[in-house]
């Protein structure tokens, strides 16, 4: 039996975690998908199942490469951002895997800031908004603050796809994609580590191209192991090397990240006021990007629509627009915001939208999304040089398949291509193609992007 060559990777999201075999023309060979509950940290706070996580990697690696179907060739980690591991000189895990949402302490950042040049001009020098532990460098300030044994036995720091490489090949490294993400620890004017992490006491490795590998022998079996990628980077690979023409990114899901890597303008005060930040992309260039916390927004205001209107769990998911209700409810729109008028509050919910004012749960669906659609709109037009419309706009993502979001969209920027993307696992194949070419010498393969044209004119 010839087995198929291939290179397999972990795709670790918040939710969902994923294994992808994919071959030499980066085609799926295999693809599974398990959810593991959170558990809590000392203080009680949600947490990654860190433990559960790495026996399920270990597990997966010994069953692929023990197997008589695949050849794995090679092994890549993609995972969230904005979080760290911290390994002891033994190499072991010292802390929990924090998540990037639990609170972070008033007396943290006291006189951080203004030890940089204040709040504004270090936010802007690291192309990173004021969030708390979402920026995954002020996580080790934290630890040093609140935790100060356990950051004594701390020897590396490594965020968490860098981390789950390190354990197959017990190198300690750091990567661009996944330190130029919102960290607060890359200083974009210089090109380089901010001076805050060395007079903290931090040294981090010098960053790497995420195409860089090294060479293993797991279970009798030769490998060549990626050094991990940050996934919204990850999900850019396939389109920077396949469009062939400038575009503007909407990759959608818990969180839309907006980026567009084709505006190479400093970042301003006003676009950090906005959530706008940049990324790193493989390439060391700067992507202008924006994110909103649109999938988490989305679902928790449907669940109080769901229980006014007395509907089943997930029926928005049913609701196709009817003839001329797009343009209707998206005219409407124009003159002001329904819902978040004020903004979207801290518990994220809207609960100053009076419901009744609306005849079924399908009409306040549809202005609930055209209101959501006007602030990723927004937030959008921060990524444009001038605010100019975008030539080409792809929707990635669990939103690419609603149809009110999409059509919003399009009526927003009429004068833009507008396209849906059905690019197989894109973050998982943007992982594989940037360490195939250590594995498979000669070039990647161009793959489908599978684009569809928005089109609103049969509903609008």
């Amino acid at each position: 039996m010839i087995m198929e060559e291939c290179i397999l990777v972990f795709d670790i999201g918040k939710t969902n975690k994923k294994i992808l075999l994919f071959d030499r023309e980066l085609s799926v060979l295999h693809e599974e998908e398990v959810m593991f509950p959170e558990v809590t940290d000392e203080d009680g706070f949600p947490r990654e199942d860190a433990e559960r996580l790495e026996s399920w990697i270990d597990d997966s690696l010994e069953r692929f490469l023990t197997g008589n179907e695949y050849m794995v060739r090679g092994v890549n980690f993609t995972t969230y951002g904005a979080t760290i591991a911290h390994v002891d000189a033994a190499g072991n895990r010292v802390t929990p895997l924090y998540n990037y949402l639990k609170p972070l302490p008033g007396q943290v950042l006291e006189g951080f800031y203004e030890r940089y040049g204040g709040e504004e001009d270090f936010c802007r020098r690291t192309a990173s908004p004021a969030m708390g532990m979402l920026n995954s460098g002020i996580q080790l300030l934290w630890l040093k603050r609140v935790r100060p044994d356990l950051f004594k036995r701390v020897k590396h720091v490594m965020h968490f796809a860098q981390y789950l490489s390190y354990r197959l090949t017990g190198r300690v490294a750091s990567e661009y994609t996944s330190v130029g993400c919102h960290t607060a620890m890359w200083d974009f004017d210089r090109m380089q580590y901010h001076d805050w992490l060395g007079d903290e006491g931090m040294a981090l490795p010098d960053p790497e191209p995420a195409s860089v590998t090294s060479r293993v022998r797991l279970h009798g079996k030769q490998l060549e192991v990626g050094v991990g990628i940050h996934d919204s980077s990850s999900s850019l690979v396939p389109y920077l090397k396949n469009s062939g023409k400038s575009f503007v990114l909407l990759s959608t899901g818990t969180w839309c990240v907006i980026m567009n890597p084709y505006n190479q303008e400093p970042l301003t005060t006003d676009q950090l006021r906005g959530n706008c930040l940049c990324y790193l992309s493989t390439d060391r260039k700067p992507v202008k990007s924006a994110l909103f916390f649109m999938g988490r927004v989305h679902d928790l205001n449907v669940e109080r629509l769901t229980s006014f209107f007395g509907e089943k769990q997930g029926i928005y998911r049913t609701l196709q627009p009817g003839p001329g209700e797009l343009r209707l409810v998206w005219t409407e729109t124009r003159k002001g915001r329904y819902f978040f008028k004020s903004g979207v509050p801290d518990n994220l919910v809207d609960q100053q939208a009076e419901l009744s004012v609306f005849g079924s749960f399908r009409d306040a669906y549809a202005r609930l999304l055209a209101d959501l659609t006007g602030m990723v709109v927004d937030a959008l037009k921060l990524v444009l040089p001038g605010h100019e419309s975008p030539d080409i706009l792809y929707i990635t993502g669990g939103f690419s398949k609603n149809p009110y979001f999409t059509g919003f969209l399009a009526l927003a920027f009429p004068g833009t291509r507008v396209f849906t993307s059905e690019v197989a696992n894109a973050t998982s194949l943007g992982a594989a193609m940037v360490i195939a070419p250590a594995i498979w010498p000669g070039g990647v393969p161009r793959c489908d992007l599978g684009l569809k044209p928005v089109r609103t004119g049969i509903s609008s």
